[in-house]
């Protein structure tokens, strides 16, 4: 007996995400503006994509470690200073670093420029903290650090009290970052 394919079966095509420059969620954050163009909604929450523009002169958060997610930054322009546990890294356009679970970590923007980059998030856990910031921002509501903590917690995220708390105050330079990419 010959066996004959079951072709009433139909499998619907996985959904393309195109998100157009002046699309995606928009959060701000005080100086620093970030679009989603990835929620994770689309990638069965594997990944969260975001893109982040930091204004001159921008403090980044404290110094904290994510317990379950891994979390990339690409540097598309300008340039940043990441912190990682004691050890400072410039990083300029190209650079890209990538910060596994239980690391130490926090960024800013030392220059007179703006700076962007891409993050991911994998997987998309992190995301809905940057919402909840935006959330109590704009209800008018003074940020303590304890707030910040207690979101953080919400999201498998605390802050990294026995390390430096923030980046050095230098700018951050190309010769500086193609050193820092060298020694790690």
């Amino acid at each position: 007996m010959t066996e004959t394919a079951n072709t009433s079966t139909f499998e619907p095509a996985p959904t393309v995400s195109v998100v157009g420059p002046g699309d995606g969620e928009t959060i701000v954050l005080g100086t620093t503006r970030m679009r989603v163009l990835e929620d994770g909604s689309r990638t069965g929450h594997r990944l969260a994509i975001a893109e982040s523009v930091l204004a001159p002169h921008t403090q980044g958060p404290p110094q904290h470690r994510h317990g379950l997610h891994d979390e990339g930054f690409y540097i598309l322009s300008g340039a940043l200073r990441f912190t990682i546990g004691q050890r400072e890294h410039d990083a300029v356009a190209g650079t890209f670093v990538l910060v596994p679970p239980g690391v130490p970590h926090t960024f800013a923007n030392l220059g007179d420029e703006p700076a962007v980059m891409l993050s991911t998030f994998t997987p998309d856990l992190y995301l809905q903290y940057f919402r909840d910031l935006q959330k109590a921002l704009t209800n008018d509501h003074a940020l303590t650090p304890a707030d910040n903590a207690e979101a953080m917690s919400r999201y498998a995220t605390e802050p990294a009290t026995e390390v430096a708390t923030g980046p050095a105050t230098a700018p951050a330079t190309a010769s500086a970052a193609a050193s820092a990419a060298d020694a790690s």
